[in-house]
């Protein structure tokens, strides 16, 4: 199995508002691709079957949490939760600073 290619890409952005099934499983398909992993050996290497990193990928069918927070982990991600309100005006914080450094 090849090593995971971990580039920070998509890391190095604020944190996403995951508003939706859809939203989750297309982000977390781009981390993975974005590292250069292919998905059997993603799945292998995070410890969950093809079948379920494909469904939390293409939000099909359901996945347990314990196995979304594998992949998590995995891809080198967290979840984090709270009051939408503070999570919205928190990443909009993290993005008006980004845009102030450039």
């Amino acid at each position: 199995m090849p090593t995971p290619k971990r580039t920070l890409h998509h890391l190095q952005e604020p944190p996403v508002v995951v508003d939706s099934r859809n939203h989750l499983g297309s982000y977390l398909r781009t981390v993975r691709k974005d590292q250069g992993i292919r998905i059997d050996d993603a799945a292998g290497l995070f410890g969950v079957s093809v079948d379920m990193l494909s469904r939390a990928e293409n939000t099909k069918g359901t996945v347990r949490l314990d196995k979304l927070l594998a992949i998590l982990d995995g891809l080198g991600l967290a979840m984090v939760v709270g009051p939408k309100s503070v999570m919205h005006r928190f990443v909009e914080g993290m993005e008006v600073a980004r845009d102030e450094r450039v």
